[in-house]
């Protein structure tokens, strides 16, 4: 009699799941709330990074600009664009895409699958520092970001050139992510190899379980997240660049009163019982000798394949926190140098705001944009919008 009860839920469980497969993704999507776009816009929801659905119909609609990043765009002070320009309406509504450890590489992988919505599509990408340390990106920070639907669509994406494709590829076996899956890992060989015989068995399988994952996007994306805190003010309505730079200063220093570094109060007190040990330690660190530029360029390779226009935003580090910790200063702006250089030998529009390593309240902390930080950044970006193609 107890198994005759266990069988019939197991067997119910079973009918619902394959029943939710075999529903056609037009038929899923029209159960998406209308207005998900919209309130995915500042979620800062990972479902979305690494999912193609939401993206997707964002990228459609010419009412959002995407910008993509990582930690810095979590930080919702009333400067930062998306409240910003939610009060100063310029015909367009931003759209973060990244979370901390979205780097290079994690990017290249969603631009591709998103690669036929990006022709002629204005977009923003802010470059961290932080992120071209020696080896790049590592598997604590590209596993939690990876998108295995992402990756699978890859090796089908007819939009991709195949050398591009094959590159990309090579750089992602590298990490458990990808090899701890035997079917991508197999598949991925066999593109590589261009096994005939392997892709043959492999893709019927691999194209069934790019399938599910296509429904299990879409499911998520009927769910509305919960975003980071907002602080959106009327404050900032209607001034000019010069007095939302004076008033980023004024808060800056209200919230930043404990600490000779000026960077937040709460940042400071986490970070106060580490400042004697961080004296110093970072004398042979150099961020212009990087793994990360090769990850950068194959995500702009992959930008430029796709005919996308981006402003790429390049930010400084904490100039007088950086000095503390002996980072040489040669490191910082050899780097700095670098990756201006590089953007603009691929022809893309760099806004170069890395001469601010010491203009108090730039930043929130010793890494990530703030307060006036943020000031530089919508202006850079009302003024790309506004530019003609």
């Amino acid at each position: 009699m107890k198994k005759r009860f266990l069988f019939g839920p197991i067997i119910l469980a079973f009918l619902l799941f394959f029943t939710a497969i075999l529903i056609p993704n037009a038929w899923l999507a029209k159960l998406v709330p209308k207005d998900r776009v919209e309130t995915s816009a500042t979620e800062i929801n990972p479902m979305m990074f690494q999912g193609m659905y939401l993206q997707g119909k964002a990228l459609e609609d010419p009412k959002y600009l995407p910008i993509y990043g990582s930690s810095e765009l979590s930080r919702l002070d009333a400067f930062h664009p998306s409240n910003y320009f939610k009060v100063n309406n310029q015909g367009f509504t931003p759209y973060l895409v990244g979370k901390g450890g979205s780097q290079s590489l994690i990017h290249a992988i969603n631009f591709a699958a998103q690669s036929d919505q990006l022709k002629g599509k204005k977009i923003v990408f802010i470059i961290s520092p932080q992120w071209f340390q020696k080896n790049g990106s590592d598997e604590a920070h590209f596993a939690p970001n990876f998108s295995a639907l992402q990756a699978y669509d890859l090796v089908f994406n007819q939009n991709v050139d195949p050398e591009l494709k094959k590159k990309m590829i090579k750089r992602m076996l590298k990490f458990h992510a990808v090899t701890n899956d035997a079917l991508l890992s197999a598949l991925f060989k066999a593109e590589l190899d261009q096994d005939k015989v392997a892709l043959s068995l492999l893709t019927p399988p691999a194209k069934a379980y790019r399938s599910i994952l296509e429904k299990k996007d879409i499911y998520y994306s009927m769910v509305e997240g919960n975003g980071p805190k907002r602080t959106i003010s009327q404050d900032v309505k209607n001034k000019s660049w010069d007095e939302l730079k004076q008033m980023a200063e004024k808060v800056g220093a209200k919230e930043s009163r404990n600490n000779e570094f000026k960077i937040s109060n709460g940042v400071y007190k986490k970070l106060k019982p580490k400042l004697k040990k961080l004296k110093g330690h970072n004398k042979k660190m150099n961020y212009a000798e990087s793994v990360e530029f090769h990850d950068f360029h194959l995500m702009m390779d992959v930008l430029k394949e796709s005919g996308a226009e981006p402003l790429f935003i390049s930010v400084p580090v904490h100039g007088k926190f950086y000095d503390y910790t002996g980072f040489p200063k040669k490191g910082r702006t050899d780097f700095y140098k670098k990756i201006k250089k590089e953007i603009e030998q691929e022809g893309f529009q760099v806004a170069d705001l890395t001469n601010h390593e010491y203009d108090p309240y730039f930043l929130k902390d010793t890494l990530h944009l703030g307060w006036k930080g943020w000031v530089y950044v919508d202006q850079e970006i009302e003024s790309f919008y506004k530019k003609s193609s």
